[in-house]
């Protein structure tokens, strides 16, 4: 069965961290490249960070240098370290594999304000 559940989201000022944790329960994600997606209020999900099953990360520039994907395959866990946490990084995170299947997990909202 696949499922996909996130959370650790928050409130929290800018400038400063949190991690988001995901379990994704279903072999599949083992073998897939794992991505975290964030959306905005009326608006589409999009691509933040992706963790290949071994290789190299990637991320959306707006979040590069502040953001760090990990996981562990073993366990199907992908975590999102975010520091110097910035208003516009307020969204709803979600995870995914990239590209996503269609079974998405409720999400974990994160505020960033003061």
């Amino acid at each position: 069965q696949v499922r996909l559940e996130e959370t650790g989201g928050g409130l929290v000022q800018p400038g400063g961290s949190l991690t988001l944790s995901c379990t994704a329960s279903g072999n599949m994600f083992k073998a897939l490249r794992m991505a975290w997606y964030r959306q905005y209020p009326e608006q589409q999900r999009e691509l933040v960070a992706v963790i290949p099953p071994g290789g190299v990360t990637d991320y959306d520039v707006s979040v590069k240098d502040r953001f760090t994907i990990s996981r562990d395959k073993a366990t199907n866990e992908i975590w999102l370290q975010m520091n110097n946490l910035k208003p516009d990084d307020t969204a709803v995170y979600f995870c995914n594999s990239s590209p996503y299947v269609n079974n998405w997990g409720q999400g974990t909202l994160v505020t960033v304000s003061s």
